[in-house]
């Protein structure tokens, strides 16, 4: 069965953007990503850089992980505010949301059902994992629903913002068992962790 991993920048902190929610590694982020993280990212997860970025550094590797990718509306919002109506073409792209009617690209699919259902029925469907970029509102939806969290945890903190499963989410203990881990020499880590299952 397919798993929905939850791929995700974070500070040590905890946060995943500043408190307006803007891309931390934008034009006017707070983070600027260090060579060995980009290469990183290029060799291992190539899938999961923008269609831009992808064509701008040559990257044409369809990557092992993801075939699928899901995201709540303000996510994509800052996207859409940048012109790019979707980031990544290469990837089925689901785009949950009860405000947009009418999605504003052929390759996004917009989805107004509950989304953990939705995910349930995705997991069940053949092919790679599916992705869950952000933002934290819908991290925290499908907080139930995540299987593996992959945090790029990046060597900063910022002290306040929107924390990996937003500002909402209820009080729900889960143990998470440390998969994998990569540090680089530039201060950031990969760190995969798989949840453990309940126990009663």
């Amino acid at each position: 069965m397919r798993k929905l991993v939850y791929f995700v920048a974070a500070t040590l902190d905890g946060f995943i953007a500043g408190p307006d929610g803007s891309d931390p590694t934008g034009p006017d982020g707070f983070w600027t990503p260090s060579q060995d993280y980009l290469e990183h990212l290029i060799g291992e997860y190539p899938e999961t850089l923008p269609g831009q970025a992808r064509a701008a550094l040559g990257v044409t590797a369809e990557g092992t992980h993801f075939d699928t990718v899901v995201e709540g509306r303000k996510s994509y919002q800052i996207g859409i505010a940048a012109g790019v109506t979707n980031a990544y073409p290469h990837l089925r792209h689901l785009v949950f949301s009860r405000t947009l009617t009418e999605s504003p690209d052929v390759g996004v699919e917009l989805v107004a059902d509950d989304p953990a259902a939705t995910v349930r029925e995705l997991k069940h469907s053949g092919g790679k994992d599916i992705w869950l970029v952000g933002g934290a509102e819908l991290a925290g939806a499908l907080y139930g629903e995540i299987d593996r969290m992959l945090v790029k945890l990046s060597p900063i903190t910022i002290g306040a913002g929107i924390p990996l499963f937003g500002r909402t989410t209820g009080f729900a203990p889960a143990n998470w068992e440390l998969a994998d881990h990569t540090i680089l020499t530039g201060g950031a880590c990969f760190l995969t962790y798989d949840r453990r299952p309940a126990t009663r």
